[in-house]
């Protein structure tokens, strides 16, 4: 197996994903031109991958991961969490930052996290894997433009890069982040259990 669907719109997650699994030929939603709406009803990063993970694996017999990730602050009892990409969903990127910045800008708690939850479905083999990868960091104090990164990057410092993610390059950011993390389980479970799994069905 080298060919693997990821479960996303975003153009951006799949360069992402591209980058990291570079054993693998990601097909996006695009190339197979499928382009369901998928109803993100879960009440956790896993739940929300699962769901998408299992309508996109209908259309398809290769094997489908999908991400569910979100940035979860510690002050705001994990939110925006699994409604990360929900947040003021008719304001840009920028803006959304600059509003979590302002709710923020009395409390000295700034601790963060990233989460992601990798969700690998064989429907062929009936498997089905979740895998969890998180960035631990804080939120910064004051807005600024980045040159790299998205959605969120740009006001969240990584404890292990100590800079932020919009500030960091690709394959910097690509070697802490909370998908990469996630996605590395992936990737070890493919080349270590997987054929062993499909044996023992």
């Amino acid at each position: 197996m080298n060919k693997i669907v990821l479960a996303t719109h975003n153009l951006n997650k799949v360069k992402e994903v591209k980058e990291i699994l570079k054993d693998y030929t990601i097909i996006s939603l695009k190339d197979l031109g499928i382009t369901p709406k998928c109803k993100e009803n879960g009440i956790s990063f896993e739940e929300n991958s699962l769901i998408k993970a299992r309508e996109i694996a209908a259309y398809t017999s290769y094997p489908v991961i999908a991400d569910d990730s979100g940035l979860c602050i510690e002050a705001l009892n994990g939110f925006p969490g699994i409604y990360s990409a929900r947040f003021l969903e008719d304001k840009t990127y920028a803006e959304k930052n600059k509003e979590i910045i302002n709710i923020l800008k009395d409390t000295k708690n700034r601790k963060a996290h990233f989460t992601s939850a990798i969700s690998f479905i064989d429907k062929e083999n009936n498997i089905e894997k979740t895998f969890i990868g998180i960035a631990e960091g804080i939120i910064i104090d004051e807005y600024k433009d980045s040159p790299n990164g998205f959605g969120y990057d740009p006001i969240f410092y990584s404890n292990e890069l100590k800079k932020t993610f919009g500030e960091a390059t690709k394959e910097e950011k690509n070697s802490v982040s909370h998908r990469y993390k996630a996605l590395k389980k992936l990737s070890e479970y493919l080349k270590r259990e997987y054929e062993t799994d499909i044996r023992n069905r």
